[in-house]
């Protein structure tokens, strides 16, 4: 059920509009189902409709009147709230209609239960799912209504009210969703042929850009080297930059002015201090000692997605809005290295979850150094060819999205519960897509039918709780395949699927064959230990065997690949 509030300064013109049966044609059988004493004329049960239309306006604005002649009136004395049921929901009866009626004009403070100074007010029903509350903002005591914040009120107790009379629950915000283009800009899009409204146009561009860069010196270069986007930095007295504003070369106002659009108004969380303080967390590229093997960055991405849903069944939930927030990052930069034919749907998904990256909780970003660093190093290295590395990072994705609406589900967040699925479906097709041509080349590399033979007993004892699902699968041929190449790199087989079992759980994976195939490949980009090695190891610290020698947590400033100058 949702709710819509207005106010305004013609009690007659409301009360004529809610009672009208001739202009509006859903106006069926308008008449009273509450008001504030329960015994106000209703012009809807009377013969002499006029009459009666005009005694409850009259009531309704007596304290008003009053209220005047002290000069004590609000200038929009009119409250008007309009309660409307899901299309799926049952038709409520008046009973229903009116104690729903009570409780939001108390919710809202219009007429706060066991408050004889309450405002006047009546609930009309004109249409069998919906009705109108009409009021006047002036209490008993000729003092205005204190109503302040009617809106959210009113939401939070429809959110009981659904409960209760088992209607559709209806999917409620935090006010930390970014502000939806208005029909205007809607209406100016669509005559410029435009897909998109400027403002999410320029969002896109702004989330794309905190995602490849590191600083918030590169973030307005890489803005102002965009093309078809203009830029304005707005400065402190003392030189010190106070924030930015965006504006699309392609959208202008009647005189020829740009429209420009400051960072909070295109998303809470693109404000010039929080763009900084999610950069600050990209701390200083380590150094890398001679000799030693410079780390993989898509392999160090995807085993930093892999462990967040892990990070989010843990009690900081600071540190799990970061980790959130660091992953709808890295969804905003995969476009720039994916190949043409995937951009779109890869687009779509990032869109989808960034709504899912925000909520009231306050993200600690320094929790997700490792994931931003190794995005960042993706963006200033040639993408992979084979797609194998997009694969690998895109089924980790799909696991971290499952996660991402779980917990927010947890925490009632649910506009973000519904973007992190909406995310899960695009991520799921472009997975599909992204993997088959990797997957057919592994499997042409399987090997004979005796060695696929003894990895299957490896698959039986190391992933006992898996096993038949995993050997069922098409796809047990390319993780055999993948098996195949590590035995030949010198690792264990059996070992090394009791290590990608042990890294992640495979519960919520689609394909538990697929994911360990990844994990595997992933595993033998490493070079095997020796038995000195593991011994060595054995006695030292516990290493989890996910863990790279080294992590990447940020690198030099670049351009991405798809930055363009005008």
């Amino acid at each position: 059920m949702i709710a819509k509030i207005s106010s305004g300064k013609d009690t007659a013109g409301l009360i004529r509009y809610l009672f009208d049966s001739k202009k509006a044609k859903d106006h069926t059988d308008p008449h009273l189902v509450a008001s504030w004493d329960g015994f106000a004329p209703d012009p809807g049960r009377t013969d002499d409709f006029t009459a009666t239309k005009k005694l409850l306006v009259a009531d309704l604005d007596l304290r008003v009147k009053q209220a005047r002649r002290l000069g004590r009136a609000p200038e929009r004395h009119v409250w008007h709230c309009s309660l409307r049921a899901a299309t799926t929901d049952r038709h409520l009866s008046d009973e229903e209609w009116a104690n729903i009626a009570r409780r939001v004009v108390a919710a809202t403070g219009i007429a706060p239960q066991d408050d004889p100074d309450g405002c006047r007010w009546v609930a009309v029903r004109h249409a069998p799912d919906h009705i109108h509350i009409a009021a006047t903002k002036v209490r008993g005591d000729l003092r205005p209504a204190r109503h302040w914040n009617d809106y959210l009120t009113a939401d939070r107790e429809l959110a009981s009210v659904e409960k209760a009379y088992g209607l559709l629950r209806v999917v409620r915000g935090d006010r930390t969703a970014a502000k939806r283009p208005s029909r205007a800009e809607q209406e100016k899009a669509r005559r410029k042929g435009r897909d998109k409204p400027a403002r999410e146009r320029l969002r896109t561009i702004v989330r794309t850009a905190v995602a490849a860069t590191t600083s918030t010196e590169e973030f307005i270069r890489l803005l102002s080297d965009t093309d078809g986007v203009l830029v304005e930095v707005v400065h402190f007295p003392s030189g010190d930059v106070r924030g930015y504003k965006v504006a699309s070369e392609d959208t202008t106002t009647a005189g020829k002015e740009p429209v420009w659009f400051s960072g909070s108004e295109l998303a809470p969380d693109l404000s010039f201090p929080k763009i900084r303080a999610r950069l600050e967390a990209v701390g200083p590229q380590p150094t890398i000692q001679p000799g030693r093997r410079r780390p993989n960055p898509w392999h160090q991405a995807t085993a930093a997605a892999e462990r967040i849903p892990q990070h989010l069944i843990g009690s900081d939930d600071r540190a799990s809005q970061a980790h959130l927030a660091a992953f709808g990052e890295a969804l905003d930069a995969l476009p720039l290295l994916a190949a043409a034919a995937i951009r779109a749907q890869l687009r779509e998904a990032a869109s989808a979850f960034e709504r899912a990256t925000r909520s009231r909780l306050q993200a600690e970003h320094h929790h997700a150094r490792a994931l931003r660093g190794a995005v960042r190093a993706m963006l200033r290295e040639p993408a992979p060819r084979d797609g194998t590395a997009l694969a690998m990072f895109l089924d980790a994705a799909i696991l971290v999205a499952i996660a991402a609406a779980r917990w927010h589900q947890l925490r009632h967040h649910d506009q973000q519960v519904a973007a992190a699925q909406q995310a899960l479906l695009h991520l799921q097709a472009v997975y599909d897509q992204a993997a088959a041509a990797p997957l057919a080349a592994l499997v042409q590399r399987r090997p004979p039918q005796q060695t696929m033979d003894r990895y299957n007993h490896h698959i039986r004892r190391a992933v006992p709780e898996h096993a038949e699902e995993v050997l069922a699968d098409p796809a047990v041929d390319a993780l055999t395949a993948a098996l195949a190449e590590a035995e030949a790199l010198g690792h264990d087989p059996e070992r090394l699927l009791r290590q990608a079992v042990g890294q992640r759980a495979l519960d919520d994976a689609p394909s538990p064959t697929k994911t360990l195939a990844w994990r595997i490949q992933r595993f033998n980009a490493r070079p095997a230990l020796s038995s000195r090695d593991r011994a060595s190891r054995s006695e030292g610290a516990p290493q989890h065997p996910s863990a790279p020698a080294h992590e990447t947590t940020a690198v030099s400033p670049l351009s991405p690949p798809q930055a363009r100058r005008r």
